[in-house]
């Protein structure tokens, strides 16, 4: 550790632009990942997250923007003189050396006395003890990402990058090491910034989730919040499915927003509308949406919408059904698993699906000569 740098120091990246020819790869990036959390870069693949990381590591050069770690700037210093290490999807193992000397490598490099010892405390973090003289190729794929992650551990990075480290494991495997890498992340209590395009994996892992998009942050915070009350289309879609309405916002009126979306008059809380008047999207998420089969069978207080089941997809914990309304736009629904069958809707039934109004959310809509202009809402038409 370094003058001006502590192990509680924040890693700040402030108005980080990389180009990449006339293609701007990151675009002016600022956030603050806390010390000692599990903050994760979230986005499609060319969004930037990756040139981002790069950056942090001292892999790539920003053409603006600076990388600090509490007030030390590393913008200009080389990888080996940056407190941070990183774990690539590839592990980067190598095959001619066993476990223990994979770990030990950077600690040998560096002449960091007693190697044996906190080679072994490391490989017991990551429950591999007993594995020291065992071969890469002789190891599984979870097995060989914790070898990596202890070799990039054992250094005593104040920051560990995490370049899609989970990429290339199977979903049993996958899920396996999210937990491992929380309960490691928990113990060491290391900085952890990880990059991935898996949107439950983000969710599952992160305290705080950024979500990328054409190289700019769309939306930070931590999961739930992005997901229960996203700031855009763009992130209620990447996180999740869900249902999106054009529709016409009338302005605020006693805490709701009334809107009118193919005839039909709805409302909610001001408080959940990123935007309030004019082009709206009106969204609900899959599994705020509960089916019925008559209007009359609707609670009290609920908006509803009639549709016809078009496609019915068994997934275990679930059933998602697929309605196309009378005006041609399709819902998806989640009806959890209850154990009971006839609770399950087949395909042509035609259906009611009801939603409770704080759980629906407003974002702003962009026009065009492909949007679907609802009819305009007068602010005094408040529906029931």
């Amino acid at each position: 550790m370094t003058d001006g740098e502590t192990a509680g120091d924040d890693l700040r990246l402030t108005g980080l632009t990389r180009r990449f020819g006339p293609v701007t790869a990151v675009d002016d990036v600022t956030l603050t990942v806390p010390a000692g959390s599990f903050f994760a870069l979230l986005g499609a693949s060319g969004c930037g997250k990756t040139t981002t990381l790069r950056m942090v590591a001292g892999l790539d050069r920003p053409d603006a923007g600076r990388v600090l770690l509490g007030d030390r700037d590393l913008t200009r210093l080389p990888p080996h003189r940056r407190p941070v290490n990183t774990v690539f999807q590839s592990y980067a193992l190598f095959p001619h050396l066993d476990v223990f000397e994979n770990v030990a490598f950077g600690l040998r490099r560096c002449g960091v006395p007693d190697v044996a010892g906190r080679v072994r405390r490391m490989l017991a973090l990551v429950r591999l003890a007993g594995y020291d003289r065992r071969r890469p190729g002789q190891l599984s794929g979870g097995e060989q990402q914790r070898v990596a992650l202890a070799r990039a551990l054992v250094n005593q990075p104040r920051v560990l990058l995490l370049d899609e480290p989970l990429g290339a494991l199977d979903l049993r495997l996958r899920r396996q090491m999210q937990t491992e890498l929380k309960r490691v992340q928990d113990e060491v209590g290391v900085t952890f910034l990880h990059v991935t395009h898996d949107q439950e994996e983000a969710m599952t892992l992160a305290d705080t989730v950024a979500v990328l998009n054409a190289g700019r942050v769309e939306q930070l915070g931590p999961p739930a919040d992005l997901y229960e009350l996203p700031a855009t289309a763009f992130v209620a879609t990447f996180l999740g499915r869900c249902n999106l309405l054009p529709a016409e916002a009338a302005g605020p009126t006693g805490g709701e927003v009334p809107v009118r979306a193919y005839g039909s008059r709805f409302r909610v809380p001001a408080a959940r509308a990123r935007s309030d008047r004019g082009a709206v999207h009106l969204g609900v998420r899959p599994e705020k949406l509960h089916l019925t089969g008559t209007v009359e069978q609707v609670p009290s207080g609920h908006h509803s919408v009639a549709g016809t089941v078009t496609d019915v997809s068994y997934l275990g914990v679930g059933t998602e059904y697929l309605l196309r309304t009378g005006w041609g736009t399709e819902l998806s629904a989640f009806a959890p698993n209850s154990g009971v069958t006839a609770d399950r809707w087949p395909i042509g039934a035609t259906v009611q699906a009801y939603w409770w109004p704080d759980h629906a959310f407003l974002l702003p809509r962009s026009t065009g000569p492909a949007s679907v202009e609802p009819a305009s809402l007068d602010p005094d038409e408040v529906p029931a």
